[in-house]
């Protein structure tokens, strides 16, 4: 989703500007790929740090509180209306008149008419939404808890709710999605191999065997650990190269599978346990952002842009999988053919939400939001990809992420008057997604139920993978694996947030979470019970 982040946003809260919400009455029967005319999206909060720069646009007033209490009202006396001054209005005038005041009549009847239907004609659409701004307050952390707080956090739930409804997002057409990037689409083709389960093809090798294919490969640059395998696949490239009417080929794969997101919902974790199936050759890098950021440029957005990671690059990171999968196709024995159904994958998990990069390389143009998405591109070359989404808590996700990302000064009243709040609005990414892949394509996990019953949940990623069962041994390697990026012994020292913030943050998900779990019809979604003590 283009959706970015909210500017800072502190409690106790004041409204600073107008807050619309994108229409979420969507059942999940409705969702299906395609260009139909229910597609949902959710654009115009930008993630850019110029969005804190741009002017809120106030709430109007209709108070009218600037009248004087008393109007002086001067009668104009009957006298004065006499035959003599009646004949010096003329004609033209008594026209002029009438005309102005039939106008003004069809004016105001066309704002009571369609006052109920459309709203205040001063009321900004949903695409034109700036971020919301709410500004922190001063008070000391005995003052937290006022009954003031709670007020205004009840003022904002309503208004979102109010504003739960827009415009459905136009699915743009493929050839649209295609024509922005050519080499994108002239690398990777439209049909995969068919005996193959990962998305697999063979691409003519026109380089000079001698010459190191991954010389310049620009994610060496950045992991050590995808440099060690280059310099593994680059000793023996030749021999893995086929050959056909003259011409050398070499496979190439995209992942089976994407593991999208939530930052802080236990993709890490998922991640290594999913490596130890032997079906599931990942790349070695957890989280390329290729996608969302390195395609356009950017590896941090505040260090700016850098250089475009080239498709080829990205494709580089599954060539052991792709390895292993030739291995399958060439060779003769079951072990070897067993190699055709492995499957790869990756896991950034900023590709869920993060479609900031447009705002940074189209900044001056006119429209409000970007006209593609991350998944218009991935559903393009990939129609029939796997999506993973953990999800958990988005009160609890936030106090750790916050841990997490922050490196000093941290402390619950820090976090109390300082969060950020839309990548736990988790139904406006979720159903951008469901307007180019079909439902039965996204798993969606808690990681409340990943935590409480992981041999469960894992079993749950396997079979939505269609990969085989796991032996004892692989089962009890996968379920007794130590968790991975569990919070820090620091930070949990800080102890939990303040009882004041949980309160006030779950009035503000309340009504997100309500239309995720119906569109998901999982009241589990609510996270009504939720104790909100997981470790990570």
């Amino acid at each position: 989703m283009r959706l970015g982040q909210f500017s800072e946003i502190g409690f106790p809260v004041t409204f600073s500007s107008c807050l619309s919400c994108p229409h979420v009455n969507m059942l999940l029967s409705d969702c299906k790929y395609g260009g139909t005319p229910n597609k949902y999206s959710f654009y115009s909060l930008s993630n850019t740090d110029d969005s804190r720069k741009r002017p809120a646009m106030p709430c109007p007033d209709f108070s009218y509180k600037n009248f004087p209490e008393t109007l002086d009202v001067k009668w104009v006396p009957l006298k004065l209306l006499s035959r003599t001054n009646l004949r010096s209005i003329t004609k033209v005038k008594v026209v002029s008149f009438l005309l102005g005041l039939t106008l003004t009549f069809f004016i105001m009847a066309s704002y009571i008419l369609t006052w109920d239907r459309k709203g205040l004609l001063f009321t900004p659409s949903p695409f034109q939404l700036k971020p919301m701004v709410v500004t922190a307050s001063t008070a000391e952390p005995s003052d937290l808890s006022s009954e003031n707080n709670f007020l205004d956090m009840k003022l904002l739930v309503r208004n979102i709710i109010s504003k739960l409804e827009y415009t459905p997002r136009d699915v743009p057409d493929k050839s649209d999605v295609i024509g922005t990037d050519s080499q994108l689409f002239s690398v990777i083709p439209q049909q995969f191999l068919p005996e193959v389960k990962s998305p697999c093809w063979y691409e003519e090798f026109s380089g000079n065997t001698d010459t190191d294919p991954y010389r310049t490969n620009m994610f060496t640059l950045r992991s050590k650990s995808f440099r060690t395998v280059c310099d593994y696949l680059r000793t023996n490239f030749q021999e893995h190269l086929c050959h056909r009417d003259g011409k050398q080929y070499r496979l190439r794969c995209l992942p089976y599978f994407y593991i999208i997101g939530q930052p802080k919902c236990g993709t890490t974790d998922l991640f290594h346990r999913l490596l130890l199936h032997p079906e599931v050759k990942f790349t070695t890098m957890k989280e390329p952002h290729w996608w969302t950021r390195k395609r356009f440029g950017y590896i941090r957005f505040k260090d700016g842009f850098h250089e475009c990671f080239p498709v080829e690059h990205y494709l580089d990171l599954f060539d052991l999988a792709a390895r292993h999968i030739q291995e399958g196709i060439i060779g003769n024995s079951p072990g070897d053919h067993s190699k055709r159904q492995l499957i790869t994958g990756e896991a950034s998990a900023s590709t869920m939400w993060d479609n900031q990069a447009w705002s940074y390389l189209h900044g001056n143009r006119e429209e409000a939001e970007p006209p593609f998405l991350a998944q218009d591109f991935i559903q393009a070359v990939q129609p029939n990809a796997k999506i993973i989404i953990m999800l958990r808590d988005p009160v609890e996700r936030l106090y750790s992420d916050y841990l997490y990302f922050k490196m000093a000064n941290k402390s619950a009243e820090d976090f109390h008057q300082k969060v950020r709040l839309n990548l736990g609005m988790y139904i406006v990414f979720l159903l951008d997604w469901l307007t180019v892949f079909h439902k039965e394509q996204i798993l969606v996990l808690r990681l409340e139920d990943y935590a409480a019953n992981l041999r469960l949940t894992i079993k749950k990623v396997f079979d939505f993978l269609s990969v085989g069962p796991l032996s004892e041994q692989a089962e009890a390697a996968v379920t007794k694996r130590p968790m991975s990026n569990t919070r820090r012994a620091a930070d949990r020292n800080l102890g939990p947030m303040l009882p004041t913030t949980r309160d006030l943050l779950r009035q503000f998900h309340q009504p997100f979470n309500l239309k995720l779990a119906g569109v998901l019809d999982n009241k589990a979604f609510l996270w009504t019970d939720n104790k909100g003590q997981e470790p990570g």
